[in-house]
């Protein structure tokens, strides 16, 4: 299956950094999914081991872990980071959107 989701450039680096930084270890990855249900819920992003309901991808050198009960709510979806003056962090959007 191609991936399922897109990261950005500046998400990669602010993923690998934290990863880093933290001495998270190789066995957690970049957990996709939502929260709430179908269509009424949103997304979520952290770092997280994968267990028996998830599956596995690797999208540009990064760990990515999404439920196989979420994957059709995050198929299309791109991860970005942004910093402005109200902060910074993680966006998740549909490519149709960018």
């Amino acid at each position: 299956m191609e991936n399922p989701i897109q990261i950005t450039d500046k998400a990669k680096l602010e993923i690998v950094t934290t990863l880093e930084a933290n001495k998270i270890p190789d066995t957690y990855g970049l957990r996709v999914g939502l929260r709430g249900g179908g269509c009424s819920g949103t997304f979520l992003l952290g770092f997280d081991t994968a267990s028996e309901f998830d599956q596995i991808y690797k999208i540009d050198g990064v760990k990515v872990i999404i439920d196989k009960r979420h994957l059709m709510y995050v198929l299309g979806v791109l991860v970005d980071y942004e910093e402005g003056m109200n902060g910074s962090g993680y966006t998740v959007s549909s490519l149709d959107k960018k």
